[in-house]
């Protein structure tokens, strides 16, 4: 019987993964927006650097997604 629960276990987690990921992502977010000390970058920084262009690229409508399968295959 425990056989038979694994895979609906497993295809459980899947469908839940991309929601938990979805919700982490808002709630990071709203937190960056109501709380911006919370979160602080030095300008010097590469990731600041990365982050800055990543924000260029999106509001000229130029950024590229590629899915979480695609990532990690």
């Amino acid at each position: 019987m425990q056989t038979k629960s694994i895979p609906a276990i497993e295809e459980f987690i899947r469908a839940l993964e991309p929601v938990i990921r979805r919700v982490v992502r808002e709630e990071l977010s709203a937190i960056v927006e109501q709380r911006p000390e919370v979160f602080h970058l030095d300008p010097d920084s590469p990731l600041y650097t990365d982050l800055a262009e990543l924000k260029k690229r999106k509001d000229c409508g130029k950024l590229e997604f590629v899915s979480h399968e695609e990532v990690w295959e």
